[in-house]
């Protein structure tokens, strides 16, 4: 009698390809917009004399926008599938950047810039985390870390594309922003797969053996695995406290990552009095400084608790922003860009590691959907504030330092953003053994 033997794991996981697409695809719109728009709201104001606030409106909304639109978003990915709507959010930053380098007033500056925006939003981060969420459980913190090093990457080309807007002019470089978006990030898309199930593969890349070893492993020991056994729809979500505490801390991280890339270029430059190319040289330190931080907590995340984690990028980014603020020297300068980047990277992936975590894979797009609607406050509120501040003061010391207290207080959301207890479902109540009769007495 001849054994059949058991299927073999492939040798190279397809999901590690999705990692690399979304990565790369984050590369192309981090490169030519999201990382430089410091380098065109330095441009703007030069050549307009528009003040912080005017920027910093703009930026702030663009991310209301995306905000507002999350929930749809989320819908359109869980829907019709993650490459699809990165298609969309692709033709539509194309068309942003033409708009954008024809612009000639505040109004058609909100316009294009918010058309800039919305491609973004719909061709980077909500798409590419889901459809790497779909792809990882057991090493999902480590595949969001390197998937996200795409946007981080970005920061070394920034640089280039900052000096490029300097010396050969802002409307130049984005209109060959739009031909690069749709010749380089296009065909990228055609590596995406929405879910492994789709190539008839399992999650992970584990043959179905592998699959049952691990799941009794897993309720013996409780421990394989920190995702949740039930995927939650966006409705049981949104009824547990975990998913605001976390949408809230997000925001709070988030209104510093905002007020940052919509000023720190005018910071540097323009109160610290740095040169262009000095600027670009501490964002590659901060980019430098961000993939490091994402390799190394998503490796962490995968061991260790991802809320510990998070509590203390919060920390760092505090520290970064007050060492910037207050004391603003080269060394003061470079740290603050080590600290922020590498709580940056490391904090970013984690948060929507702890959100599969808790919640599952079925419903993540639309889960993430609405917790932008309260993330999008960070990104809103942030450069205003900053802006707003500047425009008051004179400088951006008491902007940063309302921003760093704000992250101070933003971490206490984490610490008590502990696993929510199991949706309650008519199902559970019908499965549930009858209560046993209590033997009469005597």
């Amino acid at each position: 009698m001849n054994d059949v033997a058991p299927p073999r794991r492939p040798r190279f996981f397809y999901g590690w390809v999705v990692v690399a697409a979304g990565a790369g695809v984050d590369f192309t719109v981090g490169a030519l917009m999201q990382q430089v728009f410091g380098g065109y709201a330095a441009a703007l104001t030069r050549e307009y004399g528009w003040n912080r606030s005017t920027i910093g409106i703009g930026f702030s909304l663009s991310r209301l926008e995306n905000g507002i639109l999350g929930p749809l978003q989320g819908w359109m990915i869980d829907r019709f599938g993650p490459q699809w709507v990165i298609r969309l959010g692709l033709c539509l930053l194309a068309v942003g950047f033409l708009a954008f380098s024809r612009l000639n007033s505040i109004p058609t500056f909100y316009l294009s810039f918010g058309l800039m925006a919305l491609g973004a939003g719909l061709a980077g981060f909500m798409p590419i985390t889901v459809a790497i969420v779909n792809w990882f459980d057991r090493q999902r913190a480590r595949a969001l870390g390197i998937g996200q090093i795409g946007f981080a990457l970005s920061g070394l080309i920034a640089g280039l594309v900052i000096l490029a807007i300097t010396h050969i002019g802002w409307r130049e470089v984005a209109f060959a922003s739009s031909i690069i978006v749709l010749l380089v990030g296009l065909p990228i898309t055609f590596l995406m797969r929405a879910r492994p199930e789709d190539m008839g593969l399992r999650i992970d890349g584990l043959t179905e053996e592998e699959v049952a070893r691990l799941q009794a492993q897993d309720a013996v020991t409780n421990r394989l695995s920190n995702s949740t056994t039930v995927d939650y729809t966006a409705r049981e979500a949104l009824r547990t406290r975990a998913f605001w505490l976390i949408s809230l801390g997000h925001a709070s991280a988030l209104l510093v990552v905002g007020a940052v890339m919509a000023h720190l270029f005018l910071h540097l430059t323009d109160s610290l009095g740095h040169s262009d190319e000095a600027a670009a040289a501490f964002i590659l330190v901060m980019t430098v400084s961000q993939i490091a931080g994402q390799l190394i907590g998503g490796y962490l995340g995968d061991l260790i608790s991802k809320r510990v984690i998070v509590v203390t990028c919060m920390g760092m980014h505090a520290v970064g922003l007050l060492l910037v603020a207050h004391v603003g020297t080269v060394p003061a300068v470079v740290a603050f860009a080590m600290l922020h980047g590498a709580a940056w990277g490391a904090r970013g992936p984690l948060m929507q590691a702890m959100r599969a975590d808790y919640f599952g894979r079925a419903s993540f797009g639309k889960i993430m959907g609405f917790s932008s609607l309260i993330t999008m406050f960070g990104t809103v509120t942030g450069p205003i504030l900053a802006g707003f501040l500047y425009d008051r003061t004179g400088s951006y010391t008491a902007g940063f330092t309302v921003i760093a207290v704000l992250a101070i207080l933003g971490s206490l959301f984490f610490v008590f953003a502990s696993r929510p207890p199991l949706p309650r479902r008519p199902e559970d109540a019908e499965m549930a053994p009858a209560p046993a009769l209590a033997e009469p007495a005597g």
